[in-house]
């Protein structure tokens, strides 16, 4: 019996160490090779170059919109680089947005290697940028966080004061999505990453839009629903129909008419 708990102990213990060590590549799956450009979606752009504090040279997209006061500084998920964003931008830009959308380190164009932090820093960066460079005043810009991103448009929330906070298909916390996905092993793993939205929402204090489908095959819906829950008044919640990735194409036009009913009942 001694034998037995002692070589379980040492199986236990391997798999705590691969699943530590697996946890970056589990997290983050960026793509180096953009795949287009807006100007093959005919949407004007800007190439946009950011350095963060720590000296982490960033690339994004500046989509401006005639006319338009108004920025949504766009979050994307773990996967990808900002050129597989068409549709959303699309959409930003019918909604009459100017749009900057940036790639965290280690994603398209951008220098480093993504880690926590350092994704956080990347967001102060492009927020930053906005208030310095563009001169838009914090009032007018729109934070949107799809999946992972919702987890760095939170916290960048939590340290400053935009307009408004969109948040879709994201998770309250790394330990909860973890206790959803792996029940038996959650208990073991230990983890690298918190991304813990719901406590930063805590401490928003601006109009937070919460989008979330019942057929997230990826992030639960409860999870979603712990995300609303954790946030301050004024807040509002919008179910989307479909899957992680598409459901906010399927769940057109109702999906594009909440985003602009939020907006204009919560910005002046």
């Amino acid at each position: 019996m001694s034998s037995f708990l002692a070589n379980l102990v040492v199986v236990l213990a391997l798999v705590a160490g691969g699943l530590y060590v697996m946890q970056p590549a589990m997290v983050f799956l960026p793509s180096r090779e953009l795949a287009a450009t807006p100007a093959k979606w005919d949407l004007e752009y800007e190439d946009v170059w950011l350095q963060t504090e720590e000296g982490v040279r960033l690339h994004g997209w500046y989509l401006p919109y005639p006319g338009a006061r108004r920025v949504l500084l766009f979050f994307h998920g773990n996967a990808g680089n900002i050129s597989h964003r068409q549709a959303s931008l699309e959409i930003f830009h019918r909604l009459g947005l100017n749009v900057l959308i940036l790639d965290y380190r280690g994603y398209g164009r951008s220098e480093g290697r993504p880690s926590e932090a350092g994704l956080y820093e990347d967001a102060r960066a492009a927020w930053d940028y906005l208030l310095e460079v563009r001169g838009v005043a914090p009032s007018d810009i729109v934070l949107f966080g799809r999946s992972l991103g919702g987890a760095v448009a939170a916290e960048l929330a939590s340290r400053v004061q935009p307009g408004a906070l969109i948040l879709e298909s994201t998770f309250s916390s790394a330990r909860d999505l973890a206790r959803e996905i792996y029940p038996l092993l959650s208990w073991l793993i230990v983890r690298r990453f918190e991304f813990d939205t719901a406590a930063r929402l805590r401490t928003v204090s601006c109009p937070v839009q919460v989008v979330h489908s019942r057929d997230d095959e990826i992030i639960p819906f409860a999870l979603g629903l712990r995300v609303f829950e954790a946030a301050r008044e004024p807040k509002a919640f919008h179910e989307l129909r479909g899957d992680h990735n598409g459901g906010f194409l399927l769940s057109q036009p109702g999906y594009e008419g909440a985003l602009a009913g939020f907006l204009s009942d919560q910005l002046p």
